[in-house]
């Protein structure tokens, strides 16, 4: 593995300190660019969202029990739940989607999302970054967020991509997928959670029907100055960056000296400035707020992902699915160890499908009220649907096949369902859409031609995506 990739991953409170240079981290936030490039980035005239909420479900949420029932079909297909109609007349949801139901006016829903992998890492190496991967390649492609992050940069001393908390891990062993690829670290999201505690959600005792209401920290401890240096003090320390720009000079333009580099003045900023360490702070908002998104993981998550939005940030990833608390919560196989009860009863489950219904409703129908949707594009996946048959367990495996997402808000035309399955929910009936096709929706909402040209560490080349058209019927 080339040596860029040796730094690949989040960008932790480690990655703070060079050598003890200053006692600020010089590579906390993604930068602008790379050392010596002269890019500028101007948005086509497709651009219809000037922010990105990316809802990432990672591994493999269920699309019968959510946006795709077949309450036709067998109960070893369909499960023991039914459907509700939606307030789109002829759409229908799964009986736990009611919050989504009374808003799927807001939502354009594709049912036939498709790929041809069953494998978690591969999977989600393409969804996150819409380019199709081999294992060796699981951290070498840039997540989308990546891209924009290149491209577009901060905006109002943000982070052009930031996880919320991004410390989820697919596995056992865990592995880091949220990077910044050939970009380099300097375009990694920044994670709100840091370094997990226990990245391998699979340790630990779990219980048979743990608490969804949870008041999780998500303040970044990045945020907080390092013990005995007040905003003052660092304030004071910024004359060190002629001292270090010198030193720099003299060094090779290593991969962590370009970083150190780049980003120095971004870590003072975020350190020092109230209004963005504000955009962080969940606690600033109202207990009917706190109580619309649900006092749970996903929606206080989703709740920052608003804040952020709102504060100006350009791309933010909701990260959410493996869990020391709830285990793996999508990847619902059922196996003695996960303790998880048939699949039509976990999707009731405050901290499942049920407050992930509530949580997204409460986001669309705030960003909505604040005005703040026509410019913001919201976008729901996973890696794959799960299968048809439900297994011995009373769980659903793998499939990819064939499965759900949606988009809202930033000129797409709402209210409608793209696509279509069997009545098995097996394959699609329709033209299948891939997981870079997703990546080219995204672009073309940002304005971002699928043509453009991206450097890599090496100054070398690539498309922003090698393959993957914008899904039709998409925009109004």
């Amino acid at each position: 593995m080339s040596l860029p990739f040796l730094f690949q991953g989040p960008l932790s409170r480690r990655d703070l300190l060079w050598k003890g240079s200053v006692g600020v981290g010089a590579s906390l936030l993604p930068g602008v660019s790379h050392a010596g490039s002269t890019k500028t980035f101007l948005p086509s005239e497709t651009q219809k969202a000037e922010s990105v909420i990316f809802l990432w479900m990672g591994g493999g949420v269920t699309q019968f029990e959510s946006f795709d029932p077949k309450p036709e079909a067998p109960e070893e297909i369909r499960g023991t739940l039914g459907a509700i109609p939606t307030n789109v007349p002829g759409i229908e949801f799964g009986e736990v989607m009611t919050e989504l139901a009374r808003r799927a006016d807001d939502l354009c829903v594709v049912r036939s999302f498709s790929h041809d992998s069953n494998d978690h890492l591969l999977s989600q190496a393409y969804t996150l970054s819409g380019r199709k991967v081999t294992m060796a390649q699981l951290f070498s492609e840039p997540n989308m967020g990546s891209i924009v992050s290149y491209l577009n940069g901060p905006r109002n001393g943000l982070p052009g991509y930031i996880a919320v908390p991004g410390i989820t891990r697919p596995g056992p062993p865990p592995y880091m997928l949220f990077v910044g690829g050939w970009l380099g670290n300097g375009h990694a999201p920044f994670c709100v959670g840091g370094l997990p505690d226990q990245p391998d959600f699979t340790v630990g005792e779990k219980s048979h029907n743990p608490d969804p209401f949870c008041e999780e920290d998500l303040q970044p401890r990045e945020l907080l100055p390092p013990p005995g240096l007040s905003a003052g003090r660092l304030g004071q320390r910024l004359s060190l960056k002629e001292q270090i720009d010198a030193t720099l000079r003299q060094l090779d333009r290593s991969t962590r000296e370009v970083v150190l580099s780049d980003q120095y003045d971004n870590a003072v900023h975020l350190l020092t400035a109230p209004e963005v360490r504000s955009a962080f702070d969940v606690a600033q908002e109202s207990e009917t707020t706190r109580e619309r998104y649900g006092r749970t993981k996903i929606g206080k998550r989703c709740l920052m992902a608003r804040r952020l939005v709102e504060a100006g940030a350009r791309f933010v990833m909701v990260d959410y699915g493996y869990d020391p608390v709830y285990g793996n919560l999508w990847d619902i196989h059922n196996v003695p160890e996960q303790k998880f009860p048939h699949v039509s009863e976990m999707v009731k489950r405050g901290y499942n499908l049920a407050g992930m219904d509530r949580a997204f409703a409460a986001l669309i129908g705030d960003l909505k009220e604040r005005g703040m949707l026509e410019k913001t594009l919201v976008v729901y996946l996973t890696e794959f649907g799960r299968t048809p048959k439900i297994n011995k367990g009373g769980g659903r495996d793998h499939w990819g096949m064939c499965g759900s997402m949606f988009f809202a808000g930033a000129g797409v035309k709402t209210g409608q369902v793209i696509g279509g399955s069997d009545k098995q929910g097996a394959y699609p009936t329709s033209t299948p859409f891939s997981p870079a096709d997703i990546s080219a929706t995204i672009y073309h909402a940002l304005g971002i031609p699928l043509d453009t040209r991206v450097p890599d560490m090496q100054n070398r080349p690539h498309s922003v995506l090698e393959h993957g058209d914008v899904i039709p019927g998409v925009f109004a």
